[in-house]
């Protein structure tokens, strides 16, 4: 399930992201706070651009999937959308258990 965040939540979106800064500032998020809570990105699983902004869908040390959104301009970081993470099922069926 893939939810979209519109921009008339306000602060539920925003977010603190802490990011890499390799060849340019803001390269990729590290870590993000949402809500008090911090999540260390495991996963920059894809990233794209849009004028004036930057995506990155990511995967949390939570198991689930956020796309975070840079917008340059204003140097703001937003949650533009979440995916709650599948059941750990395993290829063959069997139940995988993280420790």
């Amino acid at each position: 399930m893939l939810v979209r965040l519109s921009s008339q939540e306000g602060a539920m979106n925003e977010i603190r992201v802490e990011c890499y800064a390799g060849y340019r500032a803001d390269q990729r998020p590290q870590r993000f706070a949402l809500r008090g809570r911090v999540f260390e990105v495991e996963l920059v699983e894809d990233q794209w651009y849009a004028p004036a902004a930057i995506y990155f869908r990511v995967r949390a040390d939570d198991g689930n999937f956020y796309v975070l959104r840079h917008d340059e301009v204003q140097d703001a970081w937003t949650l533009d959308a979440f995916r709650a993470a599948r059941d750990p099922v395993t290829q063959n069926g069997t139940l995988e258990v993280k420790r």
